[in-house]
């Protein structure tokens, strides 16, 4: 069974305190897609993925490059501040941007996750697609106890648990659905193709993160609107949600999904 048939009720997603304390400039991008139809590719998603590699490959950027840029530059700092080292784990932007900045190509996974990839090397910023079909009631951002269980992407039968102080995306079921904050994402909330319930998220900690997310998180609206239109994969979103100090907390999935009015 599908996971996004297995879950339909509301998810509230809230930021603990204690990352505002240490980060205070910490923003989190929203959206919720209650039901989409994860398709292997898409022509537009695969063209300005293709656009935002070849933009990166002409700037010849080397690994110090990389990590001076400014959002870049910022997660670093948020990882020190959770005593994690950002050079053996490098938030999930950077890990793409090193990639793409030495001259490869992202593997095409499917229609999300390769638009999450597209939009992160656009704005620099960590973008993800989660799968939210099998969590229930709460998604809390925060420092892990150490008792979480953690299934590894694409080794669920080797379960880790992550260290205590270490950000995670925990739920109320015990489980942590990240490691180090964006560094890596747990095989339960990977996007896989087919009918999905879905939460995309853009994360940022550098001046002028609100700007940036709000302005990532239209882009990622645009195009999941393009792919609900006639001759798309199909889907419905909700209006996105920005949780910052101010706003630590949001209510998703609380109705069926309507396209904004134009």
């Amino acid at each position: 069974m599908d996971r996004s048939t297995s879950t339909t009720g509301t998810l509230t997603v809230t930021v603990d305190d204690r990352l505002f304390d240490r980060v205070p400039g910490y923003v989190l991008g929203l959206i919720a897609v209650p039901d989409i139809d994860v398709a292997a590719a898409d022509p537009a998603v695969s063209s300005s993925l293709t656009e935002a590699e070849d933009a990166l490959h002409r700037l010849s950027l080397g690994k110090a490059d990389v990590s001076a840029l400014p959002t870049v530059a910022a997660w670093r700092e948020a990882y020190r501040a959770f005593d994690v080292n950002p050079n053996r784990f490098p938030c999930a932007a950077e890990s793409l941007l090193r990639r793409v900045a030495k001259g490869d190509r992202l593997p095409r996974i499917n229609a999300l996750v390769d638009l999450c990839n597209a939009v992160s090397l656009a704005t620099r910023l960590p973008v993800a697609s989660c799968d939210v079909g099998d969590i229930e009631g709460e998604l809390s951002v925060r420092p892990a106890d150490g008792d979480e269980v953690y299934l590894p992407l694409g080794a669920p039968d080797a379960p880790e648990h992550p260290e205590p102080g270490e950000i995670v995306y925990a739920d109320g079921q015990g489980r942590a659905h990240s490691r180090r904050w964006n560094w890596r994402q747990s095989d339960v909330v990977k996007t896989d193709r087919g009918r999905r319930r879905l939460l995309v998220t853009v994360e940022a900690a550098h001046d002028g993160a609100r700007e940036a997310v709000d302005a990532a998180l239209g882009r990622i609206a645009d195009a999941l609107d393009a792919l609900e239109a006639p001759g798309g994969p199909g889907g419905r979103r909700q209006q996105p949600v920005v949780l910052d100090r101010s706003a630590p907390s949001a209510v998703l999935f609380t109705a069926p999904a309507a396209l904004p009015a134009r």
